[in-house]
């Protein structure tokens, strides 16, 4: 769902919100029209417009990889 951060146009494209699934189920007409209004008169920069300035930025996701070995058993 983070994957366009920095790009948040792409989230108006079908292609790309089909490959999220959490948008593919559940993006609205009213969001996406509301997105493309707020990107399209400035209000979104001006939002999150210092955001775009950042290398990274944290979106709260984990990847936890647990290794046990079996023999310790």
């Amino acid at each position: 769902m983070g994957a366009y951060w920095r790009r948040p146009s792409a989230y108006l494209d079908p292609k790309v919100r089909a490959a999220i699934s959490s948008l593919a189920a559940e993006a609205s007409d009213v969001s996406l029209t509301r997105l493309a209004d707020e990107l399209g008169n400035g209000v979104w920069e001006r939002k999150y417009g210092p955001m775009l300035q950042q290398d990274a930025v944290d979106l709260g996701y984990r990847l936890v990889v647990a290794n046990r070995s079996w023999r310790s058993l």
